[in-house]
């Protein structure tokens, strides 16, 4: 029998950037662009500050942060998804005719009578059962 090699550590993304991976390389790159943006506007400083801190620590937190082992961007985007398409399941109990429902279980079972067990066939048939499985390895 051939064997193979199962793949272990999916979950675990490629560090390619040191300790970084391309997103988060991206996240930071892109975060820091926009707070460069702000520092070239010539903004003064407490505005830049007021701008430039958040969205710097936003994108950091993109980059770097886990939420119970997922992504912040997979959070925010469940979030997102969860507020513009709300569910609510609502259960409804019909309520159901009892005499057609019977009809139609009857209908469909066949007409032969059923066969009455005693106590003593059931135990001789499950008695024979067990041998059989046990003896036809």
């Amino acid at each position: 029998m051939q064997q193979f090699q199962v793949p272990q550590y999916i979950e675990v993304k490629d560090k390619i950037f040191g300790p970084l991976t391309v997103k988060q390389l991206i996240y930071l790159l892109g975060g820091g662009g926009l707070v460069l943006m702000l520092y070239l506007l010539k903004l003064p400083t407490i505005i830049f500050l007021i701008l430039g801190i958040p969205i710097g620590s936003f994108f950091v937190a993109l980059a770097m942060l886990k939420i119970n082992e997922q992504e912040l961007d997979q959070v925010l985007n469940n979030a997102v998804n969860h507020f513009w398409n709300p569910r609510l399941y609502i259960w409804k109990k019909e309520e159901m005719d009892i005499k057609n429902t019977q009809k139609k279980v009857l209908q469909g079972l066949p007409s032969a009578p059923i066969p009455k067990l005693s106590q003593r066939k059931l135990q001789d048939l499950a008695w024979s059962l067990d041998i059989n499985s046990k003896f036809k390895r």
